[in-house]
């Protein structure tokens, strides 16, 4: 998983201690107002916002107990939505046959975007379909991964 790695090893076992499946967690700066820490939970039927703010308050207490953030954050609780963000090879079997974009950290072969139909896992590597044209993109290479959504 990608993302911040010690904070979901911290918060998965809450998050599913209340019934949800994390889904991964993003932290996001931004200058002047402290860092934005985004966790995406998920079940199969769905997240509320009751849902949100349950987990919300449970991985506020933990965070502050564990004081792993350095400076003043805010907390944003969120299902994955449409445009379900992937953090981990388990999410990119799943939504093996599904169109996604995915971003690298480095170029591969003079690219870092590619958009295309998800083939599954080879090796530790993600296959994506794009324009009739196999790529296989390393999973530790990975910068950014999402679904995209069906018009």
């Amino acid at each position: 998983m990608w993302g911040d790695r010690r904070i979901s090893e911290l918060v998965e076992p809450v998050v599913a201690a209340l019934g949800y499946e994390l889904v991964g967690v993003e932290r996001l700066s931004s200058v002047g107002k402290g860092a934005l820490l985004r966790i995406y939970i998920d079940t199969p039927s769905g997240i509320t916002i009751d849902d949100c703010e349950r987990a919300s308050h449970q991985i506020s207490a933990l965070l502050d107990v564990e004081e792993l953030m350095a400076s003043a954050y805010t907390l944003e609780i969120s299902s994955p939505g449409l445009n379900r963000p992937l953090f981990t090879e388990e999410h990119f079997k799943r939504f093996t046959g599904v169109e996604a974009s995915i971003t690298l950290s480095k170029p591969l072969n003079g690219r870092r975007e590619f958009k295309g139909l998800l083939r599954g896992i080879r090796g530790d590597r993600v296959v994506i379909l794009v324009a009739g044209e196999e790529f296989e993109l390393p999973l530790e290479g990975i910068k950014k991964a999402r679904l995209v959504p069906e018009c």
